[in-house]
């Protein structure tokens, strides 16, 4: 038996596929004294029963990047490792039932293309050329990806053990890790055969991921937000025209995904595999009398063939071929859910030096995409592609075992499902509540979640459909359409009140702080009784966060946040806090208020105390119905306007009297269509780490020459110097039917030139609005170029560099 090192640079807790990449991405990055425990065999987990289905498809950017690395790093891993692979290049065929569906495959063709993937579309009448057996009655097209396949899922994890283990990497099977304990900055992993002392370790345990949590919570951990699913596929007898066809023609049948019914049905070998998403799911290790095992490496459940009965025979109608062999095995195997389906990868919440590679619903195909993603993580600190889709802290609080369990269930039902735009997801609602939320529910509010936060998006009146069906639909047109556009008109023309419950808010002071403060954003500080906006640079210049910074005294400061952000924000903050200062976390003990339009000050001046004299971006306490509050005059939506902050207790009162005072309740998606005709960015859409403050257009708020330094100085110095590749711009769009969702492709002369970040239909300016990045030399005011939207290349023109709607700010300073 190999002796068990006392010391590693990283220990990794899980030996399936994506632990064992993690693995081999460090020890290729240079740290190969890294150390991978496996409690069984490799592969005993999800990994032993996958399926090994390796598609590019999805429409999260993030993802697409993950999953197209995997397929390009598995086409040359065997050569790369010496290791025999079974990796099929089949092509793919994705099935679409409706004009719906074929929109959201035209949106993943065109991301795909800026990645270098070229999926193609495909009428019903060129489906049966790609696949001979397949029946073509319901379908409106197809979506074929050539880059496609399947990959056998143990020697994919062999292989990429082979690889970390070549380059100097240790590998401990039947070595379970028993418990972590810190002592002197470091970490001590406890197992059987002796604890080993490490700088860094990452959860990389699957389905035992949550038990391996636990042990972090002394340490500043939280549960980790996960269930469990049984997922069945079936692999069929030999069937003798599939075999004679492959014979004919030397490959494999495209793998087949009718995604509307919510099956995929690929070959395999001589037969076929099918694997449904069933809505009338199963969970497991959720009740008394099924707990979770102690041990379950290379186990399956009894299956369970009724609940597959309906997928089954529409499987055998569309591929009749499919019906003339019978079942030769059923697979039922644990895979791991978080609430969305997607996997928990980055830092740790709360935890110092720890890391989570965990909860993968599809680790074979994004496994390859995760450990390069992890590496870097690792070793540099940031990763290459902004991850915010699979941030372990994009969930906070809220997420309790009912909550994952009934998200997981709802996720894994609808596992093909389309993302619109306006649908929310009904599942596990009312998790956390402004205490308002009666009211504007009362006044017609209709819902969306913000970190769990109920906030009102639209005002529907009596007679509105209100269905989720209404909501299924890319285009902006439905019964929320007339509405948004009412209340945009109300914050134009008079008055407009916007509950948001959940902003994050962080308290920082003590001596020094200021100074502090000005060494993590690239530019200054507001004066005594000022705000402004303070942009968080990663060391590439990259935009991690920005804050509105409230200053109360010279070393005195609230910091406010989106509410996602705020376990994000709050550790970035606390982790570089400076010795001798105090931040304390005050989100759930406030709630806001945002009053805009021109009539503001006139509806303060009759309900509240307080100088409605003093400028934009002041602040001040006052009083609002009798209430004590902090008015900052600022708003959002590009109108005269303050945000009213008050204590949770309070802020009924003072909502009753601004209503009471004649203003028009106004919903998220009214105040999204505002700020994006002022330009104003929203977090991880227009600001993220994919780019730099200068390519974001926010030179205006870098300080080059302020004493201080701050991360990301230098790259920002050398990428002034040698000029952005890329510019943000403002877009005004001869749209159709959709505004441009986030990445449609940006085109000029035949090329991709750029990228949106958000869009919507302005209201106040009756056009549709993008905001992107674009190729440098074109970012020109003036400049025609065309948006994609949905497979419609659309004439726009990049605008000027300022506001759309009162580009001299005059509405706001009134």
């Amino acid at each position: 038996m190999a002796e068990i090192p006392t010391t590693a640079r990283v220990v990794i807790i899980g030996g399936g596929a994506v632990g064992v990449s993690t693995l081999y991405h460090l020890a290729k990055a240079g740290w190969t004294e890294c150390v991978l425990l496996e409690k069984n065999e490799l592969t005993a987990g999800s990994t032993w029963h996958a399926a090994g289905n390796v598609p590019t498809f999805s429409t999260s950017w993030s993802i697409m990047n993950m999953q197209r690395y995997s397929t390009e790093l598995y086409r040359g891993l065997g050569e790369a490792v010496d290791y025999p692979m079974n990796y099929h290049v089949t092509g793919s065929i994705r099935l679409a039932h409706s004009n719906e569906r074929m929109q959201e495959f035209e949106r993943a063709k065109g991301m795909g293309r800026y990645q270098g993937i070229d999926m193609e579309m495909l009428g019903v009448d060129e489906i049966q050329g790609k696949y001979p057996f397949i029946e073509l009655h319901d379908l409106k097209g197809a979506l074929y990806d050539p880059t496609d396949g399947d990959i056998d899922p143990a020697q994919l994890t062999q292989a990429l053990a082979k690889g970390a283990r070549d380059l100097g990497a240790t590998i401990l099977r039947f070595t379970p890790a028993t418990g972590v304990s810190r002592e002197n900055g470091e970490w001590i992993i406890h197992t059987e055969k002796g604890d080993i002392r490490c700088e860094y370790v990452v959860n990389a345990a699957g389905y035992y991921a949550q038990k391996v949590g636990e042990w972090f919570k002394p340490y500043g951990g939280r549960t980790v937000p996960m269930m469990v699913m049984s997922h069945q596929y079936l692999l069929s007898e030999p069937v003798a025209e599939l075999e004679a066809w492959s014979k004919e023609n030397g490959r494999k049948l495209p793998l087949l995904r009718d995604v509307d019914t919510s099956y995929y049905l690929r070959q395999e070998k001589t037969g076929f595999n099918l694997g449904p998403y069933e809505r009338n799911c199963k969970a497991h290790w959720v009740t008394p009398n099924d707990p979770f095992p102690e041990d379950f490496s290379f186990q399956l459940y009894p299956d369970d063939l009724d609940r597959l009965e309906w997928y089954i025979e529409d499987a055998m109608a569309r591929v009749p071929l499919l019906g003339s062999s019978g079942i030769s095995r059923v697979i039922n195997g644990p895979i791991p859910y978080a609430p969305d389906g997607l996997p928990l990868m980055g830092p740790m919440p709360g935890v110092p030096n720890a890391f989570e590679a965990c909860v993968f619903t599809f680790g074979i195909a994004q496994s390859g995409g995760a450990g390069k993603v992890m590496a870097e993580w690792i070793t540099e600190g940031a990763t290459e592609w902004d991850m915010w889709a699979v941030d372990p802290r994009r969930y906070t609080d809220y997420t309790d075992r009912d909550y994952c369990i009934a998200k997981g269930m709802e996720t894994y039902g609808h596992e093909y499902a389309m993302h619109f735009p306006w649908h929310r997801w009904p599942t596990a609602p009312d998790r956390k509540l402004s205490p308002v939320h009666d009211k504007v529910k009362a006044l017609g509010g209709q819902f969306g979640v913000y970190n769990g936060w109920e906030r009102a998006t639209w005002f529907a009146k009596p007679g509105d459909d209100t269905s989720e069906e209404a909501t299924h639909t890319w285009g902006r047109s439905g019964p929320w359409e007339q509405r948004i556009k009412e209340e945009c008109e109300a914050v134009r023309d008079g008055v407009g009140v916007l509950d948001l419950p959940g902003f994050s808010r962080f308290n920082l002071s003590g001596a020094g702080a200021a100074d502090w403060l000005r060494g993590m954003i690239s530019g200054g500080l507001p004066k005594v009784g000022r705000m402004n906006l303070g942009y968080f640079p990663d060391n590439r210049g990259r935009i991690l966060t920005e804050m509105s910074i409230l200053r109360h005294g010279e070393e005195e400061f609230t910091l406010i946040t989106a509410a996602t952000a705020q376990w994000h924000d709050g550790e970035h903050l606390k982790k570089n806090l400076a010795a001798g200062l105090t931040l304390t976390d005050h989100t759930t003990e406030y709630d806001t208020l945002i009053v805009t339009g021109p009539k503001a000050r006139d509806l303060f001046a009759a309900i509240g105390e307080a100088d409605l004299k003093l400028p934009w971006l002041s602040i001040q306490t006052g009083t609002v119905a009798g209430k004590p509050a902090m008015l900052a005059r600022v708003s959002f939506a590009g109108e005269l306007g303050w945000e009213v902050h008050a204590k949770v207790a309070d802020m009924p009162a003072i909502y009753d009297a601004v209503l009471g005072a004649g203003s028009k309740p106004f919903g998220m998606w009214a105040l999204n269509a505002l700020r994006i005709e002022k330009g104003y960015r929203a977090w991880k859409g227009d600001l993220s780490t994919d780019y730099s403050l200068l390519e974001g257009g926010l030179e205006r708020f870098v300080k080059f020459d302020k004493p201080q330094d701050f991360p990301g100085k230098a790259a920002l110095l050398a990428e002034k110097q040698q000029g952005s590749k890329k510019r943000f711009v403002t877009l005004t769009v001869e749209a159709g039917e959709a505004d441009a969702p986030y990445m449609s492709t940006l085109w000029h002369d035949g090329q991709v030139v750029g990228e949106t970040t958000s869009g919507a239909w302005g209201y106040r300016v009756g056009k549709s609005i993008a905001l992107g990045m674009l190729r440098a030399d074109l970012a020109v005011p003036g400049t025609e170029i065309e948006v994609e939207i949905y497979g419609e290349r659309c004439r726009a023109v990049v605008e000027e560099d300022q506001p759309l709607w009162d580009p001299e700010n005059a509405r706001i300073r009134a």
